[in-house]
């Protein structure tokens, strides 16, 4: 227990110390935000802070913070202090650059801030990958929900049922103004994610001071089942492509903009970015605790996938009733994160383009190719079990291709400002290690995704020699490169 409410309190210190030095660096003032000076009633519009923060919580908080730790908490109680750790020194700063970043160049999305980093031959594979990546996403987090609702209701198939009207409010929210659906569903959705998450850690308080004071002890069976996953799984650096909600998530770079064009003043900046991420990783933190008490209680389940260890979770703390309304909170993560991967398709594709987005017209236009590839993946993805693993797979580690890019294109842009950019180089030198390390690695003979299948001592080398010379690029480039031009008012 007292590693648990370590990592908690880090978090929180962390929000308060570390914090305020990334926002004394980013430096957030009076100047207009793009809310104000590119008002279009669509996207740019200007919304309460409060508002802002649940919703920038929401898109970042995916299943990551649930289903990702209850798989992750496998690699034993270390996984307490490396979520927070991460979070304080790596994801939080990700997330805060990333979103002032865009701030300062007009609401820009993740491609358009590679471009003006990386240059723009750079910007357009990665603006493909990206793509790829964020239509990967709204396939899982249309499964995965849709999984869950099914197994809501055990002798009724609900899954395509699910799936149809989940993809049906994605594209709603895809298409309409911010303020209409997200803007007022966001405030709901996120009252009942808080108060879920909350019943849970007062759970498993209660249990640990009035039921049994050694549910954090692991039994000798729980300790030889890690031993051997993290055989098969070294923390170096399989943790960090599996628990990337929490720790660090590319992915939250695509979001940040979103936020960037409804916020009224930059210095909601710290609470809205640094602040939500503290708050998904307290999340995550939460979910850890539960998944580490029932594995410790039942072993057995340890082998199951985290999508069956979800319901024995919420049952055992908060019994049937509550547990299913947990559960609608786990549903609501996925669906509030794959909604606003959708609708930063849109946006980037428009940037990409130049397609204005006032016009409804346009939006349907831009929406429909990805109706159409987002479709075939639901209906590829659900012919067999191997289909959707690939999807999540792939997933994990090009989340992390985002965050090592937008660290290192966030450490060009402080330096061309004359500011520290080794906060931002430093966790993107070491997510450039994990990501690449990772690829040489892993391979079906390791028990992963298609790789390499390199010796680990070898990707040890290989991957700290690319990250190596990845962080000097950026650290040449912020500092011998000069800024392009002031970015220009596209759509």
């Amino acid at each position: 227990m007292l590693i648990f409410l370590l990592g908690i309190g880090i978090l929180v210190l962390g929000h308060f110390t570390y914090g305020k030095v990334i926002e004394h660096i980013l430096a957030p003032d009076d100047r207009k935000t793009p809310a104000l000076t590119r008002g279009d009633g669509v996207d740019f519009i200007v919304l309460p802070s409060w508002k802002n923060m649940l919703i920038q919580l929401l898109n970042i908080a995916g299943v990551g913070p649930v289903i990702g730790v209850i798989l992750g908490i496998r690699f034993g109680a270390e996984v307490f202090l490396i979520i927070p750790i991460g979070n304080v020194l790596g994801g939080a700063v990700h997330d805060f650059a990333s979103g002032m970043m865009s701030l300062r160049h007009n609401g820009v999305n993740l491609p358009g801030m590679i471009r003006d980093s990386l240059g723009r031959k750079t910007a357009s594979l990665f603006a493909l990958f990206m793509t790829f990546l964020l239509l990967l996403v709204v396939a899982v987090f249309i499964n995965i929900p849709a999984n869950l609702v099914d197994g809501l209701a055990p002798k009724t198939s609900l899954f395509w049922p699910a799936v149809i009207l989940i993809f049906l409010y994605y594209i709603l929210a895809t298409l309409f103004p911010v303020d209409k659906i997200i803007g007022r569903v966001y405030p709901i959705f996120g009252g009942l994610l808080l108060a879920s998450t909350f019943a849970l850690l007062l759970a498993i308080l209660w249990h640990y001071s009035f039921t049994d004071k050694e549910l954090f002890l692991a039994t000798p069976e729980l300790q030889q089942k890690f031993l051997a996953f993290r055989q098969d799984n070294p923390i170096l650096p399989t943790l960090f492509v599996t628990i990337a909600c929490g720790i660090m998530s590319g992915f939250h770079a695509t979001q940040s903009p979103i936020v960037a064009r409804t916020m009224a003043s930059e210095r909601e900046a710290r609470a809205t970015y640094y602040g939500m991420m503290i708050a998904e990783g307290v999340i995550a933190m939460i979910w850890a605790g539960g998944s580490y008490i029932i594995y410790n209680l039942n072993p057995g389940l340890f082998t199951v996938a985290p999508t069956k260890v979800l319901p024995e979770i919420v049952t055992f703390f908060l019994g049937s009733h509550l547990g299913t309304l947990t559960i609608l909170g786990v549903i609501i993560l996925a669906i509030t994160s794959g909604d606003t991967a959708m609708r930063s398709l849109r946006l980037s594709l428009a940037e990409l383009f130049s397609i204005d987005q006032r016009s409804l017209k346009n939006r349907l236009l831009l929406c429909l190719p990805l109706i159409a590839v987002v479709s075939f993946l639901l209906y590829w993805s659900n012919q067999d079990a191997a289909s959707f693993n690939f999807l999540w797979n792939y997933f994990a580690w090009g989340n992390q291709v985002l965050a090592a890019f937008t660290l290192i294109a966030t450490s060009i842009w402080l330096w061309r400002e004359r500011k520290n950019g080794w906060v931002t180089l430093l966790p993107g030198i070491f997510i450039t290690f994990i990501v690449a390390t990772f690829i040489l690695w892993t391979s079906p003979a390791h028990k992963g995704p298609t790789g390499f299948g390199l010796p680990l001592h070898t990707a040890y080398l290989l991957g700290g020699a690319i990250a190596l010379l990845w962080g000097s690029w950026g650290y040449w480039r912020g500092h011998h490169c000069p800024a392009p031009r002031p970015p220009q008012n596209n759509p």
